[in-house]
């Protein structure tokens, strides 16, 4: 048990080194160069770094950023839910002003703002997803959200994010126009799709519930031609108050086809349900 909980522990710090780097290049290389604040604690540092360029002819980094705000809200986590609950976000918060550092120094594609808006997105959702995995955030936006949920106990944190992530946006728009707040709308979109298949698998299978008379015979066919398992269910149809019963099956997408050939050679009337399911573990799927 100790040596699984290691590797695993390992692979949480893989995942956060690797989704921090992807996240700080698209930062970089996508959001910072054209300046598309998609809010959080990345958008609000694109803000700060033209702000003080423009106006004072000082260059604040956004790694320098990343650190300057994280590290008082890390305190205050800290005090107020305990070291416990700041966890690996405090690995992932530094790592990623390091990956925002190094990834600074990639060259920067020559891209309009469709296509930053678009990439831009794949990789911070892509960087997020992998972060999220192991259990961990950047801190930021989510960190001040978390903080402000001791104080306002009857408001849900998603909507504490909502309002932080949504002000720096405006103030985006309002710093860099509105056009660009818009594709940043996108990237915020994708973002949050790359995230959610990331999340949830990518491996998509599909669920199937079949109702037939011959559910037996069916069985057999899908156990010994499809190579699937198949469970069985006892139902009762509320209009004929018959007594049925519904197989279950999961399989690949390409086996959807001779699923079906299979179930209505034997019976043509048999109904059958069709789902979509993200992620499948198990014999015969992902271990």
């Amino acid at each position: 048990m100790r040596r699984e909980t290691k590797n695993e522990n390992i692979l949480n710090y893989i995942y956060i080194i690797v989704g921090t780097t992807i996240l700080a290049a698209g930062v970089n290389l996508f959001f910072a160069k054209l300046k598309l604040v998609t809010g959080g604690l990345s958008g609000l540092a694109i803000v700060i770094e033209y702000i003080t360029k423009k106006n004072y002819g000082v260059d604040i980094p956004l790694w320098f950023t990343n650190i300057a705000v994280n590290v008082p809200l890390l305190a205050i986590a800290i005090k107020l839910k305990g070291r416990k609950f700041v966890g690996n976000s405090m690995f992932a918060a530094a790592y990623l002003s390091f990956a925002l550092f190094y990834t600074n120094y990639i060259p920067a594609p020559h891209v309009d703002l469709l296509l930053a808006s678009i990439f831009g997105g794949v990789f911070v959702g892509t960087g997020l997803g992998l972060v999220l995995r192991a259990s961990a955030s950047t801190g930021g936006t989510d960190l001040a959200a978390n903080i402000i949920k001791v104080y306002l106990k009857d408001v849900a944190i998603a909507k504490i994010i909502l309002v932080i992530d949504s002000s720096i946006i405006l103030l985006g728009a309002f710093v860099f126009g509105v056009e660009k707040a818009m594709y940043a709308l996108i990237s915020i979109y994708i973002v949050a799709k790359v995230i959610d298949s990331i999340l949830e698998g990518i491996n998509f299978s599909k669920a199937v519930f079949i109702i037939s008379d011959y559910s037996n015979e069916i069985a057999d066919v899908l156990l010994k031609d499809l190579n699937r398992g198949v469970t069985g269910m006892h139902a009762k149809g509320m209009y004929t108050k018959g007594e049925k019963q519904v197989l279950f099956v999961v399989v690949g997408k390409d086996e959807i086809v001779p699923l079906q050939k299979m179930v209505k050679k034997i019976d043509d009337k048999a109904f059958i349900t069709v789902a979509d399911v993200r992620e499948v573990l198990g014999e015969g799927f992902t271990e």
